[in-house]
């Protein structure tokens, strides 16, 4: 972001928030296995988005642009690497493009909806430049790790949060 004297700064931080996926939805498959994506996630990938195995037993729906910065630095890794191949066996071999029907909705690929334990309802969690999928009792794991208050103290002391 940049600043500039002149510029409001809340406004340079409210344009870039409009660009992120940002905050939690729960929402339902439908008859057909079609997930209804929220609207202000829909407007981020109207121009189509990928879909990849998350490593947390989710699923990552990335923005063609997100998905090729992805894509760009696996394929710069070398390939004797074993590591750097079962990635990407899990990112790229799990990979399909989606599209956004005229609804909002996506049609997730049975294999993907399986690893990550999806059946009937799922929660989407924003992540700024992508969005996870989750299986609602997955995600309840998730949300009781991170209200541990005493761990996220000890967890996250070395990561250098700082807001100056």
């Amino acid at each position: 972001m940049k600043w500039d004297a002149g510029q409001n700064r809340r406004s340079g931080l409210k344009d870039e928030v409009e660009l992120m996926f940002l905050g939690q939805y729960v929402h339902s498959f439908d008859d057909k296995s079609r997930l209804t994506v929220p609207a202000r996630y829909r407007e981020l990938i109207a121009d189509g988005a990928f879909v990849v195995q998350g490593l947390d037993r989710n699923l990552m729906v990335l923005t063609p642009a997100a998905f090729e910065i992805i894509y760009q630095r696996i394929m710069a890794m070398n390939l004797t690497d074993p590591t750097a191949r079962l990635l990407r066996r899990v990112i790229l071999g799990n990979a399909s493009q989606l599209d956004v029907d005229k609804s909002g909705r996506i049609l997730i690929p049975q294999q993907l909806r399986e690893f990550a334990g999806l059946d009937g309802e799922a929660v989407l969690v924003g992540q700024g430049d992508y969005f996870e999928i989750w299986a609602p009792k997955l995600w309840q794991q998730q949300v009781n790790q991170v209200q541990d208050a005493e761990a996220n103290t000890q967890r996250f002391a070395a990561l250098d949060l700082k807001t100056r």
